[in-house]
């Protein structure tokens, strides 16, 4: 789950039909993760990466979803039925997917405020595991 490496460089568009990349959330603390609109334990843990999003966005946090493959009408009807608050990008060719080689769905990785990837895995994300993982990040660069 620790990691340290370079974030990549990615930039992609999102669902309000910028482009963006993770090089404009430098200084902030972002959580990438890599779903898609059909993948069960994507939808499930939605729930609990919006509940940490809105909690900690304050604190200088950001979710940033990156849907791996999905139209934009798709996409923005299930954002919008999830309610998220955070940008949720498009990634018709998996570009994200390759930046950080690791295919399967969901994944997730977290970049600390000096653009240093800290901790990735892949599976479902607990709000518990947000919690113990992710917001002592936050604290010690906030």
């Amino acid at each position: 789950m620790e990691v340290s490496f370079p974030a990549p460089n990615l930039a992609l568009g999102n669902i309000k039909g910028e482009t963006q990349s993770l090089a404009d959330f430098e200084g902030k603390v972002v959580l990438v993760n890599n779903w898609a609109t059909w993948c069960p334990p994507c939808k499930a843990e939605m729930p609990s990466l919006k509940q940490y999003h809105d909690t900690h966005a304050e604190d200088g946090f950001t979710v940033i979803a990156v849907e791996a493959g999905e139209g934009l009408e798709e996409v923005l009807a299930f954002a919008q039925s999830y309610g998220l608050t955070f940008p949720v990008w498009l990634d018709p060719e998996g570009t994200s997917l390759r930046a950080i080689n690791n295919s399967n769905l969901p994944n997730s990785y977290v970049i600390d405020r000096s653009g240093t990837v800290r901790l990735a895995w892949t599976g479902e994300i607990s709000l518990a595991t947000l919690e113990k993982y992710v917001t002592p990040i936050i604290k010690e660069s906030n």
